[in-house]
Parts: C-alpha cells; sequence; structure tokens
C-alpha cells in the first residue's frame, strides 16, 4: 500500500507518501503562498524525489475537514483529481484525528484545535496511552468556555496541537490543570498524519469511492448564515 495524503485544512500545506507504515516523504510549507498553486507542484517534486510516478500509487487521502473552507476544498479537489484519473480509493479523514497523530509519544489527553472564529473551536479530544489512540469526543465546534468545563473533567495531563492550540492555551492553561502546549513543529497539522490515517481506514477492507468523497465543514458558512 502507497498513500499519497495532502493536508491543507489551515494556513500551512503539505502532502505525504506512507508505504505500508513507513513515511518516504513528507514537504511542508508554511509561508502563505496560494495553495492551489502550490499543492499539486509539492505532490509532483515529492513523487520525484522519492523516485516515484503517479502510477505507483495505491491510493489517495485528505483531510477532509474540519478547517478553513477554501483550504479544506483544494485538498478534497486535489485528492479527487489525482484519484479519478487513476482510479484508486480516495479516503478522507478527519482533520482533528490526523493532527492527533504529531502527539501519539505523549500519554494523557490530546486537544485537537483549529480556531474557528466567532469565538469558538473545532475539537476532538483524544485519550492516548503507549501510542494508540482512543476517540473520546466527536468533531464539534464549541466555545473555549465550553472545552474549558469539559477538560476540567480529566485529572490526566493534558496537550494542545493544532492550528488553534495557542489559542487554547492561552485562554484554558489557568482554569484547566496539567495543560501543556505541543512544541511549534509538533503542532501544525501534517500530511503524514492524514496518511496514517487512511492507512488504518483502507486496512478495514472499506471501499472508499472519490465520488462520494465530500468536504466535512462542521457549520455553515457567513454567507450560509446570514
Amino acid at each position: 500500500m502507497r498513500i499519497l495524503a495532502f493536508e491543507t485544512s489551515a494556513k500551512a500545506a503539505s502532502a505525504a507518501i506512507l508505504e505500508e507504515d513507513r513515511l518516504l516523504g513528507e514537504t511542508c510549507l508554511n509561508c502563505g503562498q496560494t495553495l492551489s498553486r502550490t499543492l499539486m507542484k509539492m505532490a509532483d517534486d515529492l513523487l520525484d524525489n522519492c523516485g516515484l510516478t503517479p502510477g505507483d500509487i495505491t491510493a489517495v487521502a485528505c483531510a477532509a475537514g474540519p478547517g478553513s473552507f477554501t483550504g479544506v476544498r483544494i485538498g478534497v479537489a486535489a485528492a479527487k483529481g489525482f484519484a479519478w484519473g487513476a482510479q484508486l480509493p480516495c479516503v478522507g479523514v478527519s482533520t482533528l484525528e490526523a493532527m492527533a497523530q504529531q502527539a501519539t509519544e505523549f500519554d494523557g489527553i490530546i486537544c485537537c484545535a483549529m480556531d474557528a472564529r466567532r469565538q469558538q473551536v473545532y475539537n476532538a479530544l483524544f485519550s492516548c496511552h503507549g501510542g494508540v489512540l482512543t476517540r473520546l469526543t466527536e468533531d464539534r465546534a464549541l466555545s473555549l468556555e465550553e472545552l474549558a468545563a469539559e477538560l476540567k473533567n480529566f485529572e490526566k495531563p493534558k496537550i494542545m496541537v493544532g492550528d488553534g492550540a495557542q489559542l487554547c492555551y492561552n485562554t484554558l492553561s489557568e482554569q484547566v490543570p496539567g495543560c501543556r502546549l505541543a512544541p511549534e513543529h509538533q503542532r501544525m497539522q501534517r500530511a503524514s498524519g492524514v496518511a496514517l490515517c487512511a492507512r488504518r481506514l483502507l486496512l478495514t477492507g472499506a471501499d472508499f469511492d472519490g465520488a462520494a468523497l465530500e468536504p466535512n465543514y462542521l457549520r455553515l458558512s457567513q454567507a450560509e448564515r446570514e
């Protein structure tokens, strides 16, 4: 199994190739360049640097949300387009679950957070022990006050990851005991996490048709709300 994965849910973008459980390569950009212009070039260069061609890929994956509406759409479109041409399985994974992969060496509660604006964060909580993740909540959009109240119920140490981790830590660290902020290089969501989640799903034997893949925004856009 050789998976090409995309992560475009926030300002940073990345592409990764996973062969079985081994990361062959990953390219990340966090410099504010337009994702629609750089993503496929990143993937093309990554394939070339790994000595691979598009025909060597057996599945495609992307972060399907939540996240930036535009960013998620770009990643989903890239994955569907690549998969459609070669008739490959196309897997959409939770952005929040994928980012939890960055902190699996931590024993405790992993708090995944993205800034959802309007005084909310996109969030999911996972318990991690011995490198094994257990999901504690569904992906959701909630206020920082609601998140603080929930985290207080856990006595285990807590670590915050994601592009909303700094916001959560700054707001909640005095209210919630045992909070830590993941180091910068482990905080941001990455395509390698997307690939690991996709591999786990593919190993179940389920069918992943790119035509059925849809973004998961969790809430309506501002234009739709208003």
